[in-house]
């Protein structure tokens, strides 16, 4: 809900288990790769996505998950949307693809930029639903995808911090199915494997805690890294950054988190 709290910071950060607004410095990433659908926009100017395939310049772009793709933009700041791709179905996924081309390109990106300008000047404290972050940012609920229930809980784990260390042995045990089961089965519900679901879960973690004064070793294994080594080679695959040039951009960013993840079809 939004409320009359007023940040200095021009820079600020929604996050829940399946959705996250970022507006902040965009640094100088090399290419990345996000396990979710990221829309960009330009809050100045415009941008410029390579995704290997093509290039999309003007003022707003969409990068499906898993697909790895370099960023440029006109001015030091952008506008990043992130949405978790177990939590929307296909045709809202091409909706919203749709939605980021063509004729109704440079409404929807002046309709961020003025919801980015809202958040900026009354603040966002307190919780905050999916269906509430959709209405804001796109005027409607996004359908839903549907899971298969045994899918969900090794996904929920994941989501929220719980399974960073979790095996596929042990999602397989939450989920009461045999380990080559469980992992035909989530990729069947997911369309990616457990392995990249989990690294991507582990590295979006990261987030939360991004405008903290902590110990970067310590953080690696709190969130499930083997060691420095591992934790510095992922966070720069996903974000194209390393996770200091991340923190040292992020002094200055207001979060705000909100919520457990979220499924349709819960009991």
């Amino acid at each position: 809900m939004i409320d009359g709290q007023r940040r200095a910071s021009e820079h600020l950060m929604l996050i829940s288990p399946e959705r996250v607004f970022y507006a902040g410095l965009l640094g100088r990433p090399r290419k990345r790769i996000s396990g979710g659908f990221n829309v960009y926009v330009a809050l100045q100017g415009g941008l410029s996505v390579d995704d290997g395939n093509r290039v999309t310049t003007g003022e707003i772009a969409v990068v499906q998950p898993y697909v790895a793709h370099s960023i440029d933009c006109d001015g030091l700041s952008i506008v990043c949307m992130v949405i978790e791709p177990e939590t929307i179905s296909t045709p809202a996924a091409k909706a919203l693809t749709a939605r980021c081309g063509g004729e109704t390109a440079a409404a929807f990106a002046a309709h961020i930029r003025a919801t980015y300008r809202h958040l900026h000047e009354t603040g966002q404290r307190g919780e905050f639903s999916t269906a509430e972050f959709d209405g804001v940012m796109f005027g409607e609920v996004l359908e839903p995808r549907h899971l298969d229930r045994r899918i969900r809980r090794a996904v929920a784990a994941l989501s929220d911090g719980s399974g960073a260390r979790m095996s596929a042995a042990d999602g397989a045990a939450l989920a009461a199915l045999s380990p080559s089961r469980f992992l035909h089965l989530f990729k069947d519900e997911t369309g990616v494997s457990f392995r990249a679901v989990r690294a991507w879960k582990r590295a979006r973690h990261l987030l939360h805690y991004v405008n903290e004064d902590i110990n970067l070793a310590h953080l690696a294994q709190q969130i499930g890294y083997p060691d420095s080594t591992h934790f510095s080679h992922s966070i720069r695959r996903f974000y194209g950054l390393k996770p200091r040039a991340i923190f040292s951009g992020s002094r200055d960013l207001a979060i705000y988190r909100s919520g457990a993840w979220q499924s349709p079809d819960a009991a």
